[in-house]
């Protein structure tokens, strides 16, 4: 479910309408955070770390209406609740694009992810049977700490859908970090927003 932004009154109508005429209008941030307490928390109690970091940023975007503005059919609209869309790898090389329903109980989420991981694993389908733009593209990189980070984009299909990915965890005088970068439609989200992001995301990790 969302509600419709009348653009009219918004108070970022003239942002909207400069950076929709951009043939890129993403811009994208990237930031390590901190997950030793994540990173032990879920080896200490056999969790996936993966799901655990994956559904804390999922809480993170869920908090900021900036990451729930979509654009559809020529309109702006707020999503109630936002998904994680996020690659799954097979076995064989291969990956499936998951749609994996949010849930505030991490406990639900992971039942949602393991569901859509086993559908993904068992079949060569790329594309879920259930997607749209209620989500955000999701990505783990988990052998290359990197700095810097762009996406493959067709810029024919007109597209708002923030884009996260996560990287190498490494170590850092015995603190756990992890490079993490999102990137967002400039017309619907600033600076600020994801600088947001980045602190209500740690807060979570850390809790």
């Amino acid at each position: 479910m969302y509600t419709i932004i009348d653009v009219e009154k918004w108070k970022r109508k003239e942002i909207y309408e400069f950076f929709s005429n951009f043939e890129e209008p993403y811009f994208g941030i990237t930031s390590d955070v901190d997950v030793t307490k994540s990173y032990h928390y879920t080896k200490e109690n056999g969790i996936s770390f993966f799901l655990w970091y994956l559904h804390k940023s999922m809480c993170a975007i869920n908090q900021i209406s900036a990451l729930k503005y979509r654009i559809e059919n020529y309109q702006v609209v707020e999503y109630t609740n936002i998904h994680a869309s996020a690659t799954i790898n097979r076995s064989d090389g291969t990956f499936g694009f998951s749609f994996i329903d949010f849930d505030e109980i991490f406990n639900v989420f992971r039942h949602n992810a393991q569901l859509e991981i086993d559908r993904i694993r068992s079949s060569t389908n790329l594309f879920p049977s259930r997607n749209g733009n209620d989500c955000v593209h999701c990505s783990s990189l988990p052998w290359i700490k990197f700095t810097a980070l762009s996406h493959a984009r067709a810029f024919k299909i007109k597209d708002s859908v923030p884009k996260i990915s996560f990287g190498k965890m490494y170590n850092n005088n015995n603190q756990l970090l992890m490079p993490c970068s999102i990137h967002v439609h400039h017309g619907l989200a600033d600076g600020k927003d994801v600088g947001t992001f980045y602190e209500v995301f740690q807060v979570l990790l850390n809790g």
